[in-house]
């Protein structure tokens, strides 16, 4: 698959599950993106904020997150608790295979798969079972990203079906797949990125795309 490095391109967590707040809230690196950013169309009227951005190998941004809605914790999860709605947006620049800077190597492309790809490990990132003890939660996340990686490898696959939703006002196809951890989708965008999303309490199907006007009204 033509993607992103496999590492986590989510904000780290702290052992007891709780984000780590130095790793967010500055919107630096959204406006040295050379690529627009999406969230949530002006039909979302709660609460959004920023995550993470991530780099490519060149250090230049290659893609990032928008929250929308509570802001998601595993944090003292026990079974049945209500964990909140949200819905995460990820941006990911429609890049082609090229050369790295120093020019000894080739830096990846992304594609849809890769916009997948970071919405599923995103989704895993907030839903591990709070009941797991942390012994056993590396091997859990290790397994699940795989899983999460070979699905957004086969986007034609059963386990995807296809959804429309609107990206600024068009209707436009999206690969979209549900888990007992939340929902996962992504598309493309005419603007030069892929778009994936992941969320929980919040239903997929009555969502819209539209493209940020100013980043720094997240900050």
């Amino acid at each position: 698959m033509e993607t992103t490095s496999r590492a986590v391109a989510q904000t780290p967590a702290a052992e007891d599950g709780q984000q780590v707040p130095s790793a967010r809230r500055t919107v630096d690196g959204y406006l040295e993106a050379p690529f627009p950013w999406y969230g949530l169309d002006e039909a979302f009227t709660g609460p959004r904020w920023l995550m993470q951005v991530g780099a490519a190998a060149d250090g230049v941004a290659e893609h990032g997150s928008i929250g929308h809605g509570d802001e998601p914790s595993v944090r003292h999860e026990t079974a049945g608790e209500d964990r909140g709605k949200f819905a995460v947006v990820v941006t990911v620049a429609a890049n082609p295979v090229r050369r790295s800077p120093d020019g000894t190597g080739l830096l990846e492309a992304t594609s849809v798969s890769s916009a997948a790809w970071l919405a599923g490990v995103g989704l895993l990132s907030f839903t591990w079972p709070g009941q797991m003890d942390h012994s056993l939660r590396d091997d859990w996340l290790d397994q699940q990203t795989e899983t999460a990686w070979v699905l957004a490898d086969d986007l034609a696959g059963e386990d995807w079906s296809t959804l429309s939703l609107p990206v600024d006002g068009v209707p436009t196809p999206f690969h979209y797949r549900e888990s007992e951890f939340g929902w996962v989708l992504a598309g493309s965008t005419s603007q030069g990125v892929h778009v994936g999303a992941y969320g929980r309490g919040m239903s997929a199907y009555g969502l819209g795309f539209a493209m940020i006007k100013d980043i720094e009204t997240y900050a």
